[in-house]
């Protein structure tokens, strides 16, 4: 079995022809990240993918951490520094086999004309290939990828009919979140996608580095006050991500200049921000901890966040009583 054609010989028309069947291929990711902080999570995924002998092969690993952590900017930064394309797959539970493959489209002309998924666009041409959130798909399009994971590397489109092998640049890694919408992968597809790598919640240094590289337009002590609140939550193990601390921001941001005339407060704006985004349990965090048997330190905290930041008769505070308001004005 050959290998695939070098990647010079694939982009010249963005399109190949393997066995007699012609591919239009898939574009890479363009997005533009940087990888802050963490630095050893990032050496860890870069020694996966290094080749040490002519019979060494890389490795896929499973990059793991809760939502919104960092994980697709995680292979962004390897890509990047290996200065290959990066081509993304989003998994999902519909995924089907020909999807994560080659699919097969109906032209203007009438023709079957066959797409090759980000996948294998990364194995024709070199690159590297992230599947994001992989446990969401189901174990019938796994399947179809335990010979490209292993030894073998190479793929089978049944619906083209054709085989395709990975060009010898060609790497992987696949993330995974842990929630309940998420499938459980069969052992023979684990055992091909080791090692696993774990991302932690950032330092308070860097999660302040982070929203300030994502939102230099915003203040210092926003960011200040954004960053405490996540460290609080991190510290007591709750899901709230930087990803939603930049959501958080960029909301709060929006409103307050939403009026020009009549600009809203930076706490007013944040308050909301905080509970539009996030919902009314992020107003109390030791409520929080307390329902999930969270606490920190081995003790509760000695003080709510609705304490920290809202006033007493403020309507976002946890505890505020709409009832103890309408009996004061009936008084």
């Amino acid at each position: 079995m050959s290998e695939s054609p070098p990647i010079a010989d694939a982009t010249a028309t963005n399109q190949i022809e393997i066995q007699g069947v012609r591919l239009f291929l898939s574009h890479p990711d363009q997005s533009d990240g940087e990888w802050i902080g963490q630095r050893e999570v990032l050496k860890q995924l870069l020694a996966c993918w290094l080749v040490v002998d002519a019979k060494d092969m890389p490795l896929a690993p499973r990059l793991v951490g809760p939502p919104g952590i960092g994980k697709t900017t995680l292979a962004m930064a390897g890509a990047k520094v290996r200065q290959q394309e990066l081509y993304i797959f989003q998994c999902t539970a519909d995924t089907r086999p020909e999807d994560l493959l080659v699919t097969p489209v109906l032209a203007e002309s009438g023709k079957i004309i066959y797409h090759a998924s980000s996948l294998v666009t990364a194995m024709i041409r070199g690159g590297i290939c992230l599947l994001d959130e992989g446990n969401r798909m189901n174990e019938k399009s796994w399947a179809s990828l335990a010979p490209l994971l292993d030894h073998r590397r190479y793929i089978e489109s049944i619906v083209a009919g054709i085989t395709v092998k990975a060009h010898r640049d060609f790497r992987c890694a696949v993330t995974m979140n842990d929630d309940e919408s998420t499938f459980e992968i069969p052992d023979y597809i684990l055992s091909r996608l080791q090692p696993t790598l774990a991302l932690g919640f950032p330092s308070k240094h860097e999660e302040f580095e982070i929203l300030k590289y994502h939102l230099p337009f915003v203040e210092a002590d926003l960011i200040s006050l954004t960053v405490e609140f996540l460290q609080q939550a991190h510290a007591l193990k709750l899901d709230f991500s930087t990803r939603d601390g930049i959501n958080v921001l960029r909301y709060a941001i929006k409103r307050m200049l939403q009026d020009p005339k009549h600009p809203m407060s930076r706490d007013q704006a944040w308050k909301e921000a905080l509970f539009r985004c996030l919902g009314e349990e992020a107003l109390d965090l030791q409520k929080l901890a307390q329902r999930r048997g969270q606490t920190l330190g081995g003790s509760a905290v000695p003080m709510g966040l609705g304490d920290f930041f809202f006033d007493p008769d403020d309507p976002l505070h946890p505890d505020f009583d709409d009832e103890d308001e309408d009996d004061e004005e009936d008084d």
